[in-house]
């Protein structure tokens, strides 16, 4: 049997991003039960229905790639204690146009890290509700990572033996649902 993909959506546009780096790390875990493949979200036009009609090259792009992943992991950081504009834009796109949304029956691990002691949390409870609204399958429990400088190795590894024994059980529980889940005509080829 294939390993399930795992699509990866980081929540950020900005390049020295600590999510993108827990995002990158995450994906180490999850090596040899998933096949990992990170989504772009910074180059889609801000959401407008009168773009609908002519669904730009990019949404059109992360729409088929949500939709065929088995799973996808939201690695995101908290503005303004929400999610941020590049997100809930990807998050708006992909589930439009009506009666087109590709996140319905999507299984999503979230998580998120800030230096703070709260580590996205309300970021993350935005996405858990908008996400659920649009019929994704949100992994439950709460995963708050406080981001130190000491938390990812230089190899992009988490350091933290507690934080990476915390994140693998995510992963572990995520790749048995994602695997379950698969669609019977993808346990068949395989």
């Amino acid at each position: 049997m294939t390993n399930p993909t795992l699509a990866v959506i980081v929540g950020s546009n900005h390049r020295g991003s600590i999510n993108r780096k827990l995002a990158q790390a995450i994906a180490r875990l999850a090596a040899g039960r998933f096949d990992v493949e990170f989504l772009q979200i910074d180059d889609l036009p801000m959401f407008s229905q009168d773009l609908e009609a002519d669904v730009p090259a990019p949404v059109t792009r992360l729409k088929k790639e949500i939709e065929r992943a088995d799973a996808l992991l939201v690695v995101t950081p908290e503005h303004n204690r929400s999610i941020p504009a590049v997100l809930k834009n990807a998050i708006d796109w992909a589930g439009r146009p009506y009666g087109q949304n590709s996140w319905n029956g999507k299984l999503v691990m979230i998580t998120g890290t800030t230096p703070g002691a709260i580590g996205a949390a309300f970021a993350q409870q935005h996405l858990r509700f908008v996400l659920g609204v649009l019929g994704a399958l949100v992994l439950g429990r709460e995963t708050y990572i406080t981001f130190k400088p000491e938390l990812i190795d230089e190899a992009g590894n988490i350091a933290d033996d507690a934080t990476a024994v915390f994140l693998e059980g995510f992963v572990d529980k995520l790749a048995s649902l994602a695997t379950r889940l698969a669609p019977a005509a993808q346990r068949a080829a395989a």
